[in-house]
């Protein structure tokens, strides 16, 4: 899969392209119904399937004081992508300039320099441009000037088809869900377990002291952390080696109050070697309760010692 970071550098294909246009965070099932109904339009067309996505969610540029926390970082986002098919991925650097890009600017220096567009499949609801004065109805209008077609389809559910509003797949639905604790829900629109990379960072190694080391793991701060809880799920090293693990999700209130920052901490079972500075991803494959405080720290080691147990349990380890 080729991946395009200068549209200025992007040679138009002779063969055009069957194009879809959005942020995909997450590359969710609902994505991946989209991106193969375009790659199999481009097969049987004799064209090149592309995608057109950006460096940053456009919100965290024209409305940054609500922008949604994101479900993966773009180098995981391509490496989501590269599995799906795809012969090109556009990666649009979206800026306060890019921001104020109009709308025909925008579908002449992609869609149709770069990709010489043939079919362009976007969202019913999607806009695009300055003040988000594009839209699909205009989308269709440029296309007839530059000759391609458009297609706006409706938010689908898990198996790929058109869906009620409390059926769909959304990356605000997988949101809302891994913020309430629904990691099931969560995965299951995935398609995968919900992961998290970064690097591995000095912590204040008070899990040591009571029986249980962790790998304290530096999340980026745009990225949506699941809700506070233990989990069951993976560490997979930098080398690829995937390491069973039992995870804590929270501020530690046996020991510090809730402004205390929510931490990502690892206790990776049977295991005992340095990680410090090790860059690493998290997946979170069951939730097995909540977080809450103990009188004493014997009653958390006890606990955790349990969790440890259940995570042990559900990994099947």
């Amino acid at each position: 899969m080729d991946v395009i970071h200068d549209t200025d550098e992007c040679r138009r294909p002779e063969e055009g392209s069957v194009v879809t246009i959005g942020a995909f965070d997450g590359v969710h099932l609902g994505h991946r119904a989209v991106i193969a109904a375009v790659v199999e339009r481009a097969r049987a067309e004799g064209r090149r399937a592309a995608l057109v996505t950006f460096d940053r969610h456009p919100a965290q540029v024209v409305r940054p004081e609500s922008a949604p926390l994101l479900l993966c970082d773009l180098d995981h986002k391509l490496e989501l992508l590269g599995g799906t098919g795809l012969d090109a991925v556009v990666v649009v650097h979206f800026d306060e300039e890019r921001a104020r890009e109009e709308p025909e600017d925008f579908v002449r220096r992609v869609l149709v320099e770069c990709l010489g567009a043939s079919h362009v499949v976007v969202g019913e609801d999607f806009h695009f441009g300055h003040r988000r004065r594009g839209h699909v109805d205009l989308l269709g209008e440029l296309g007839r000037e530059w000759g391609f077609t458009v297609t706006g389809h409706r938010l689908v559910g898990r198996d790929g088809r058109p869906a009620r509003d409390d059926a769909q797949v959304s990356s605000t639905a997988i949101r809302r869900a891994l913020t309430e604790g629904r990691l099931d829900d969560a995965n299951r629109m995935l398609g995968r377990p919900q992961e998290l990379r970064g690097p591995v960072v000095e912590g204040d190694r008070r899990g040591r002291t009571i029986g249980f080391p962790t790998a304290n793991v530096a999340v980026p701060v745009e990225l949506l952390v699941p809700a506070d809880g233990i989990y069951a799920g993976d560490l997979v090293r930098a080398d690829g080696t995937v390491l069973p693990a039992a995870i804590y999700v929270g501020h530690r209130p046996t020991f510090y109050d809730e402004s205390a920052a929510v931490l990502v901490e690892v206790h990776v079972l049977d295991f005992d070697d340095d990680l410090y500075g090790e860059r690493v991803a998290v997946r979170f494959r069951h939730r097995i309760r909540g977080d809450r405080a103990f009188d004493s720290v014997e009653a958390l080691a006890e606990q955790l010692a349990l969790d440890c147990a259940e995570a042990r349990r559900l990994l099947e380890v």
